[in-house]
């Protein structure tokens, strides 16, 4: 009996200023490829939610961060070696404590955008969804 896999993710809704930090994915990657959207990762085995968004936070951008609050829940299915897998990803908002960018990839960029000026960048809605979801906490 085939068990389907169930991943676990957090993503970050960094703001500041009234802007929220949105970065451009890079070419190389699998998944959504020079796509606009907010810090986001796989939980590690045995990670909280509040902790891995905070760890991802770092890996994707070099920012520190602190969670404000939980501002919802995403869903998706993707497909991993042929096989379905669920995706539950809980999303936060999020103070950055520090300012310095610092992106993996030499062919991302990042933006702090208000969330009306969302539009002028390439965002898919899933990722609009979820800074949908922070925008009553702003």
């Amino acid at each position: 009996m085939d068990i389907p896999q169930e991943n676990r993710l957090a993503a970050a809704v960094v703001v500041l200023g009234g802007r929220v930090l949105l970065v451009r994915r890079s070419e190389t990657e699998r998944f959504l490829p020079r796509v606009w959207g907010v810090p986001c990762g796989k939980l590690e085995p045995g990670e909280s939610p509040e902790d891995g968004v905070l760890r991802e936070l770092k890996e994707e951008t070099g920012l520190l961060g602190s969670v404000l609050r939980k501002v919802g829940e995403s869903f998706f299915v993707s497909e991993y070696r042929g096989r379905e897998v669920k995706n539950r990803q809980d999303n936060f908002l999020v103070r950055p404590l520090s300012t310095g960018i610092v992106l993996p990839h030499t062919d991302q960029a990042a933006e702090w955008l208000t969330p009306a000026a969302l539009g002028t960048v390439e965002i898919d809605d899933y990722n609009r969804d979820i800074v949908a979801q922070a925008l009553p906490y702003l």
